[in-house]
């Protein structure tokens, strides 16, 4: 299903939950900017901002009562003028110089969510018992960040109340804990699953040294592909059993350059390590981006934008299972929930294919038989 756009040409469904809510962003007219959005039964609601030009949600939203988080800009301009986070995921990629903050959105209201002391903020994932992680800087000027970013920022767990924000632990390398650090997603188990490592951009790379779980008060590194950067957990099912994602393989780092080279990851308890899921046929990056306690994996296939599935121990092009009839190439999966439906972005097909700008809109997949041994 084609769920359109706002007033712009581009959306996307990021997230699902168990009550078939798409939940993502929409461009508004111009494509500049974009703001949070919901799609409910094939209902768009444009959730608005705190007050800056743009907001989103990116990470799992997994709560079934309503609460949505994601990030905002505010009407406060950073008096560091910091790209910060949530920069990568405007429409545009270029700082706006508002601060960025995350946010919980209930009954039609968005509220701002604290900082641990420094400007800004990010919420990722959320569970069913109101519990948002994320990350917020501190007012540690930090040696690792490269400019404009300048403070330190840590995991956190956001809730159970509007104002309250817990930091997590980095990880420990030879005694001492990285310096910085995000968390991603949670399950209903309260298992948290993130990254740590160096100040960096505030975006993955560096950042993204080591993959990690929290659970049971534990730090536990998840491994990697081989890769010095980029390993990055996405997404964790609700039996916490399966964690998926993306890390970098060997070779990511020449001459002191990190060169993103990563694929999509299938972590499992069982193994207790990370599995290297591949790409589609001629592509070279992938990213598993969401799962369920099916062990369904969606994610992306780069550099062709195939959104894809993975199960039973093979990826397919998601597309092999649309009617052959459908106006659209779905571009990336994002979201998938334990009914099997799953979200995120398509564009219309023209003269064949997706020319340079497409509309792009979010769509929702709802699962049919499918017959693997027909997409190989």
């Amino acid at each position: 299903f084609n769920l359109g756009n706002l007033s712009g040409t581009a959306s996307e469904g990021n997230t699902i939950n168990d009550i078939g809510w798409a939940i993502g962003a929409a461009d508004q007219s111009g494509d500049i900017t974009e703001h949070a959005t919901v799609w409910i039964y094939g209902l768009r609601f444009d959730l608005g901002t705190l007050g800056g030009p743009n907001s989103d949600v990116q990470w799992p939203n997994k709560n079934n009562h309503g609460q949505i988080a994601g990030f905002s800009e505010t009407a406060e301009l950073d008096p560091y003028n910091e790209s910060w986070s949530c920069t990568a995921f405007t429409p545009t990629g270029i700082p706006t110089g508002h601060v960025c903050t995350g946010f919980v959105w209930q009954y039609g209201v968005m509220n701002p969510l604290p900082t641990l002391g420094g400007n800004n903020g990010f919420a990722a994932g959320e569970n069913n018992s109101g519990l948002i992680v994320g990350w917020a800087e501190t007012q540690v000027h930090d040696s690792t960040c490269v400019l404009p970013q300048v403070f330190q920022f840590l995991p956190v767990v956001y809730g159970p109340g509007l104002n309250q924000i817990t930091a997590l632990p980095t990880y420990v390398v030879n005694g001492v804990p990285d310096p910085d650090g995000a968390a991603t997603a949670i399950n209903d188990n309260g298992q948290i699953v993130g990254i740590s490592g160096t100040c960096d951009t505030s975006v993955g790379a560096f950042s993204a040294m080591h993959a990690l779980l929290w659970e049971n008060g534990n730090v536990i590194n998840l491994g990697n592909l081989g890769g010095q950067g980029w390993n990055t957990p996405m997404a964790i099912n609700h039996s916490g059993d399966t964690i998926v994602g993306f890390s970098d393989l060997p070779g990511d780092v020449v001459g002191g350059v990190l060169t993103p080279n990563f694929h999509a990851f299938v972590w499992t308890k069982q193994s207790g390590k990370m599995t290297d899921i591949g790409t589609l046929p001629g592509d070279s990056l992938s990213e598993a981006l969401d799962v369920n306690d099916e062990g369904q994996v969606v994610g992306v296939s780069l550099p062709s934008f195939h959104a894809f599935i993975y199960e039973g121990g093979k990826m397919f092009d998601l597309n092999k299972f649309i009617p052959k009839s459908s106006p659209l190439l779905l571009i990336a999966a994002n979201g998938i929930n334990e009914k099997g439906e799953i979200t995120g972005q398509a564009c219309i097909i023209s003269d064949g294919g997706c020319p340079l700008g497409a509309n792009i809109p979010a769509f929702l997949a709802v699962p049919k038989y499918l017959d693997y041994g027909d997409a190989s």
